[in-house]
């Protein structure tokens, strides 16, 4: 397993930025960080190596929590990320967003905007029945779904209506346009999963872009 560097944050909004040419980037504000290392575990121990990040203070912990995070601002959300060097971080450790350049990739997962329940049309895409021949409630429906097998039947993963959204989604190779420390900010190049204010993890991007 190679290195792995990542820091949980919150998504402020999308703006834009103008690049020394004059062009506009759309970019999305995270403020990552900053984060405090409250586990480290090891191969040894834990049959693994990993540590896990708490980002976020909050008044209301219960008492496993705060025994959990004693000698620790009283973090909210924890986040647990494999690595092979352990041996560089340290219990209490902060982590804020100089952990990233401006240039570099990075990948972004979060939770997406729930949309409640959804036909195939506006879920996956389908073209929808012919608008014509007789075809006047079939506008949006998904056709037959037995697949033509004998005995007919409904195969697993069939793509069809059901709930959409409010998944754990990951926006892959994005360009960091922006670090600043001070306000623990981080701009990305285009757009992120999750509403404002929603929780997110960045992390440096596992694969390269080939052009």
């Amino acid at each position: 397993m190679a290195t792995r560097v990542g820091l949980l944050g919150k998504k402020v909004g999308m703006a834009q930025l103008f690049s020394g040419n004059g062009e506009t980037i759309p970019v999305t504000v995270i403020e990552a960080g900053p984060c405090y290392v409250t586990q480290i575990k090891t191969a040894d121990r834990d049959d693994y190596n990993a540590v896990q990040l708490g980002f976020g203070e909050t008044k209301r912990l219960n008492k496993a929590e705060k025994g959990h995070l004693k000698d620790l601002p009283p973090l909210r959300h924890l986040h647990e990320l494999r690595t092979d060097d352990v041996e560089r971080y340290q219990l209490g450790q902060k982590l804020d967003v100089s952990l990233f350049n401006v240039g570099e990739k990075v990948d972004v997962i979060g939770t997406s905007k729930g949309k409640g329940f959804a036909g195939v049309v506006k879920r996956h895409g389908f073209r929808g029945g012919p608008k014509t021949h007789g075809q006047s409630d079939r506008h949006r429906a998904p056709g037959a779904i037995g697949s033509t097998t004998s005995p007919g039947r409904v195969l697993k993963g069939l793509r069809m209506a059901g709930h959409m959204g409010a998944r754990r989604t990951t926006s892959q190779n994005l360009e960091v346009v922006l670090v600043d420390p001070e306000r623990n900010l981080l701009a990305v190049k285009g757009a992120v999963p999750g509403a404002r204010n929603g929780l997110v993890f960045v992390r440096k991007a596992r694969k390269s872009q080939i052009r």
